[in-house]
């Protein structure tokens, strides 16, 4: 590490010595633009409405001022420094264009462009009759700021809204129902950006109704300020001078597809059509069966023409996948009286058959990190029917990073073959699938996989599984997955005589029996169904929030076979051979995010898991059960060491199964401050709280009762916190998160600690404290 910092503390001194001689390479007579401010003075009637309003203002400034780094305008340094290039593709003009940027100069342009455009922005929020000025000020080294005043007068608030008609036609009727979801309130504030997304949202209304060629320009919102008490009164109504061809309702005619569209004139092909079920499909190659077209096409001749069925049809066909560009146009019928018309989709396939090879980065929750290699062959049109068709290989490298020394165990090799086919219909017997109904084409998903899987210095585990399942949207924020019938069969091979070695020379007898649990063969039979409710944010919400849950049953029908045909009730039943597992599993995430301003934002989750084992099995499966810690959960504890309950594993133990506590019930809660240092640079400060138990304690079992869930599991809540940073690149997000414990469970049942609490025990300038207790979690995208 001190190779770093002095590298670090030479860059950082080599700027210091380059911010006096910036100014040097500046023109003269000019001046270096180094930003603005915004000071707000409130008329007395407006000093309760103005919070925030400077961060506002301040975030409509223009021009940007250069970047700095401490201040220090780096890129312009290095802008002058780099100099200028000889050719315009040389490499120093690449070099100058990617490091560096021109210098921002002042102009008297700024203050005036800047003070109409806080005028016009506080008018449009209500703060009518409002006013702004500003001046330059001269600042060191040949820089200078721009300083403005706001005056601001009281806001304006709605006290009426008026949809106003002017005759008894369908459309007034339809207009009048479009307020019934109106975004406008009484006793908001004006915002014309509100007036706005009115205005858009009336029109696709309207749109739905069959007005194809209304359009919000039609549309006009009168506001009466002279009410007094400096509230309005607004009156919405279509202008008088909308065209008839914007009042009517149009219905659907012939709908053409060109599933080829490759030839300059395809309107002219129709006698190569097929006609199905109202669609004249030209396909002159046979490509595709004409069924998916009825199936992704929403319309029908006689219906009437609606927005939402325009872009689901669309929708539709792109996400078969089949599709390199799918276009559509519609056309009204020549005819003076008409209300019809044709509808035309032009489709563009893409290659069906294609192999792709990925070399890719991973990071996982439980703080592994590793590469992966991928060989992936596709079919996009197996069968004729847009079936997905797709046969992958891979194998990967996860190793532990961040937080601490490696364990044994904590190294893994995976090796992975799978299959998978993908229907865009629901293949169910006697079951009629109603197009128009559905935000999306569900899906028939079949899968079959073969994963090895070997941890290092312990064993190689092996698990092949197949599952049939099904996916569909109701509409875009509800998303739905059926998985009714899944196996899969896990059988340890490879077990080293070093890992044996350990376990029975171990003092610890319930090393013996996570030996024997993790050496036996299981198979469980399951069913899985998940849903997942992403509501679509109201227009300049702060508000947004997300819920998933799930429900996984397994052992049910296996145990009521094997139940029939076995005398002894206490003997673990088998099929084929192989204990078979029972258990049932619930789980629930609630997401809220909070935008207290442009650039913070408050995100928050809670996450709730139950799982019972039952019958044949004394817990959940290894991998069906949770853990505790990691990068996307409780990040000041370690991936797998906390709980489950007060339970700590000793150092034997750790040193035998590594970081292995799991257990078959989760309660977690995180909140975290987000907020923008830089363009590509957040911070974050965050607290998270939870823990992990048994649902049962046995006398058999892993763990004590002091990990069984009781009425006082709150006594063993788990809590961390830390901050962080990510780094913004658009593509990805890198996020570093440095966290430390606040509260650690076990310390409940030491006879020495008054409570869980732990922070007189802070020490920063102990090693021997951060080593064990500073956790630096290192991630990819956001922990939720």
């Amino acid at each position: 590490m001190r190779p770093i910092a002095h590298y670090i503390l030479l860059l950082l001194v080599g700027l210091l010595l380059g911010s006096c001689s910036v100014s040097r390479y500046l023109p003269p007579n000019e001046s270096l633009y180094v930003g603005g401010s915004v000071k707000v003075e409130p008329d007395s009637a407006a000093r309760n409405q103005v919070s925030g309003l400077e961060d506002q203002l301040e975030g409509l400034l223009r021009p940007n001022p250069n970047k700095t780094l401490f201040g220090f305008p780096y890129k312009v340094w290095l802008y002058y420094v780099i100099g200028e290039p000889k050719r315009e593709n040389g490499f120093r003009s690449w070099f100058r264009n990617k490091l560096g940027e021109p210098p921002v100069f002042v102009t008297p342009r700024i203050v005036a462009t800047n003070s109409q455009i806080m005028e016009a922005y506080m008018g449009n929020i209500g703060y009518f009759r409002s006013t702004a000025t500003g001046q330059l000020v001269d600042k060191k080294n040949q820089t200078a700021k721009a300083e403005y005043t706001a005056f601001v007068k009281p806001r304006y608030y709605i006290n009426e809204i008026n949809f106003v008609v002017h005759d008894s036609s369908e459309f007034s009727k339809n207009l009048l129902e479009s307020e019934k979801k109106t975004l406008l309130r009484v006793n908001d504030p004006y915002r014309f950006e509100i007036i706005e997304a009115e205005r858009q949202r009336i029109d696709q209304f309207l749109k739905t109704k069959g007005y194809y060629y209304f359009s919000p320009d039609y549309l006009i919102m009168e506001v009466d300020s002279t009410i007094g008490e400096h509230k309005v009164n607004l009156y919405l109504q279509p202008k008088l001078t909308t065209p008839q061809t914007a009042l009517k309702q149009y219905y659907i005619n012939e709908i053409y597809v060109y599933a080829d569209y490759d030839a300059p004139s395809p309107d002219t092909l129709p006698s190569l059509s097929r006609l199905r079920r109202g669609l004249h499909i030209v396909d002159k190659e046979r490509t595709f069966k004409p069924r998916i077209f009825d199936d992704a096409i929403g319309f029908q001749t006689g219906m009437r023409y609606n927005s939402e069925m325009h872009d689901v049809s669309l929708s539709r066909l792109t996400n078969l996948r089949n599709f390199k560009f799918v276009k559509n146009r519609f056309e009204l019928i020549p005819r003076s009286d008409s209300a019809l018309l044709n509808v035309y989709y032009y489709l563009t396939p893409l290659q069906k058959k294609s192999l792709r090879t990925e070399l890719s980065g991973v990071t996982k929750s439980n703080n592994l990190a590793g590469t992966q290699v991928s060989l992936t062959w596709s079919n996009r049109n197996a069968f004729r029917g847009a079936e997905q068709l797709r046969l992958t290989s891979n194998v990967g490298l996860d190793f532990q990073v961040g937080g601490g020394s490696r364990n044994l165990g904590n190294d893994f090799v995976r090796f992975n073959n799978q299959g998978e086919l993908s229907f865009p219909r629901f293949l169910i017997p006697f079951f009629k699938y109603d197009p128009v109904a559905n935000q999306a084409l569900p899906k028939t998903i079949l899968t079959a996989a073969y994963e090895t899987l070997r941890q290092k210095g312990l064993y190689t585990q092996t698990s092949a599984r197949t599952q049939w399942g099904y996916v569909w949207q109701r509409n875009s924020e509800v998303e739905h997955s059926l998985t009714p019938f899944g196996i899969n069969l896990i059988r340890p091979t490879n077990i080293t005589e070093a890992f044996v070695d350990s376990i029975f020379t171990s003092k610890n007898p319930q090393d013996i029996l996570r030996f024997l649990r993790i050496t036996e063969n299981r198979l469980i039979l399951e069913s899985l169904y998940t849903i997942s409710y992403h509501p679509t944010p109201k227009p300049y919400t702060r508000h947004r929030f997300l819920l998933n849950g799930g429900i996984n049953l397994a052992g049910n029908l296996a145990g009521l076979i094997v139940r029939n045909g076995r005398e002894d009730s206490e003997v673990r039943g088998q099929i084929f051979d192989i204990p078979y597992e029972q258990f049932a599993r619930f789980d629930g995430e609630v997401r809220y995010y909070l935008d207290l301003s442009p650039k913070m934002r408050l995100a928050n989750r809670f996450i709730g898991g139950l799982g019972i084992p039952y019958g044949n099995s004394l817990a959940l499966p290894q991998f069906k059960q949770y853990f505790g810690g990691g990068s996307t959960g409780i990040r000041a504890f370690r991936a797998r060491t906390l709980g489950p309950g007060a339970y700590q594993a000793d150092s034997v133990t750790r040193s035998i199964f590594g970081n292995n506590s799991f257990g078959d019930i989760r309660l977690e809660a995180n909140t975290e401050l987000r907020f923008d240092i830089t363009s590509i640079i957040e911070g974050a400060a965050f607290v998270d709280a939870g823990n992990i138990w048994n649902y049962r304690n046995d006398e058999n079992g892993y763990h004590g009762p002091e990990s069984v869930f009781t009425k006082e599991f709150y006594k063993q809540i788990a809590v961390g916190g830390g901050v962080g940073l990510r780094l913004d690149f658009t593509y990805l997000v890198l996020r570093l998160d440095l966290a430390t414990p606040f509260r650690k469970p076990w310390y409940t049942r030491l006879p020495n600690k008054e409570n869980a609490w732990v922070f007189d025990e802070f020490n920063f300038r102990s090693k021997a404290w951060r080593q064990e207790n500073l956790v630096l979690n290192i991630a990819v995208a956001y922990p939720f």
